[in-house]
């Protein structure tokens, strides 16, 4: 079976900077990846490269960062008051997550000034250049309730723990 939509994938991957550092790598987890092709779970150009790949595949993906997670904005990195943060002690580089206009979004602390802190909210690898290594491990079908969830669910659920909706 090939990759294609409403098909859940299961795969293993390194992802490594531009210089080769690697950033993260599913294998030392110990657990794959598994998401719902065409249902935008992981970045579009992932999908478009995996799409038609079956089981054992292993390729090489490199992504600009147009096309991973975007182009650092110098916008979004501004002073917001000290009293916004929950902790005392603050320190460049520390992370936080947030509400956001379109959802959670990381903070990334980048100075702290007496009365406020300049922070960062692009995405840690916003504007860097990603290379993937995948290898498919599975492709199979998705159930009813993946599709009316929109993501893979863990095995054994029930359709009955998911939310009545009607699939079109």
């Amino acid at each position: 079976m090939t990759i294609a939509p409403q098909r859940v994938v299961s795969l293993h991957y390194v992802l490594s900077d531009q210089d080769g550092n690697v950033l993260d790598d599913s294998r030392a987890r110990q657990t794959p990846l598994e998401y719902l092709h065409g249902h935008g779970n992981i970045m579009a150009g992932l999908e478009c490269a995996l799409e038609g790949q079956a089981s054992g595949a292993e390729l090489s993906v490199t992504l600009m960062p147009a096309e991973a997670y975007g182009l650092r904005d110098e916008a979004l990195v501004r002073e917001v008051g000290r009293s916004a943060f929950p902790v005392p002690d603050l320190a460049p580089g520390m992370r936080f997550q947030t509400p956001g206009d379109a959802g959670p979004e990381i903070v990334t602390v980048v100075e702290v000034r007496e009365d406020s802190v300049l922070i960062d909210t692009n995405h840690p690898l916003a504007g860097h250049t990603l290379r993937y290594r995948l290898e498919v491990l599975e492709v199979r079908e998705a159930t009813r309730a993946e599709l009316a969830k929109g993501h893979p669910l863990p095995p054994g659920t029930a359709a009955s723990e998911v939310e009545d909706k009607k699939l079109p």
